[in-house]
């Protein structure tokens, strides 16, 4: 039984990144395919696809290798917020990935965006994960 979802999902793509692997299918939650939609708008995977034929249903993510070197795209993918110690931030302290070459994913009142997308609308929230 896996109490923590959203750290099953990270390490689902981590490890099908790592391995190779060109697709990865995961149990889908609302949560995770905000997620997912993110990971796609910022580049770090080549597509998605939400599948509802059973009662969870499940999210299939075509993960992204560098043309060249057939290295992945997500070099890091961590959770921050863990259901033992939550992190939360208000709108002026959201943190910066790799001086803004990285991604914060944050779940805020308005919905789950990007520390950019939240320092613009001016709202704080709990921070999920960086990648990178």
């Amino acid at each position: 039984m896996v109490t923590d979802t959203i750290a099953d999902y990270l390490t689902r793509v981590r490890n099908a990144s790592r391995a190779g692997h060109r697709v990865v299918e995961i149990p889908a939650s609302n949560l995770k395919k905000e997620i997912t939609k993110i990971l796609f708008d910022q580049g770090y995977i080549l597509s998605y696809k939400f599948e509802d034929d059973k009662v969870q249903g499940n999210i299939k993510i075509a993960l992204k290798y560098d043309k060249l070197t057939k290295e992945p795209v997500i070099k890091k993918i961590q959770r921050i917020s863990k259901p033992g110690l939550r992190k939360y931030t208000g709108s002026q302290d959201l943190p910066r990935v790799l001086n803004g070459l990285g991604v914060a994913i944050v779940s805020t009142s308005h919905g789950v965006m990007t520390s950019k997308q939240a320092k613009v609308e001016n709202v704080g929230g709990e921070v999920l994960c960086y990648v990178y």
